[in-house]
């Protein structure tokens, strides 16, 4: 009825099917995400992290849109030399940043995503030293529980 290798097609796509709703179920199942990772991946990770993080800088920040401005500002101004003082270029890099701090000010996660008219760079590598940067910075306000910001980014920033 069926040849060899039909049959072996036939086989392998329902191996195939099997085994990437397998891989989906784990990822659901599976709290552990990366400290930085892009916007899209992680999709359910993400959701439990906005939800279980839902205070935001601004609240942080005592409500004070200045305030939470300049500790963004700052943010972005200390990514910038960070990765300068790492040789990697970013200027001319546009994103969309969702960062979400621990209560001591220390990074817990970053999602980005590059936007459309963002010039073209190594992201594995930007990865990297956004990762590397999360490790050591530290934002200057303080709270009772973890908080988060969603922004766009473009460097150069200006903040200085």
């Amino acid at each position: 009825m069926f040849k060899s290798s039909s049959r072996f097609a036939l086989i392998f796509s329902v191996f195939f099917c099997l085994s990437t709703n397998v891989f989906s179920a784990s990822e659901i199942l599976n709290d552990s995400i990366p400290d930085v990772f892009l916007l899209g991946e992680y999709e359910s990770s993400y959701e439990k992290l906005v939800t279980n993080c839902n205070n935001s800088l601004l609240s942080v920040a005592d409500n004070s849109i200045d305030k939470a401005s300049e500790q963004w500002l700052k943010f972005l101004s200390d990514l910038e030399k960070f990765a300068e003082n790492n040789e990697f270029d970013i200027n001319g890099v546009k994103i969309w940043l969702s960062v979400f701090w621990n209560a001591d000010g220390s990074i817990d996660h970053i999602a980005y995503f590059p936007k459309p008219k963002s010039r073209n760079i190594d992201f594995m590598k930007f990865t990297q030293i956004l990762r590397i940067f999360s490790v050591k910075y530290k934002l200057n306000l303080k709270s009772q529980q973890c908080f988060s910001h969603n922004g766009i980014a473009s460097f150069p920033s200006f903040a200085d």
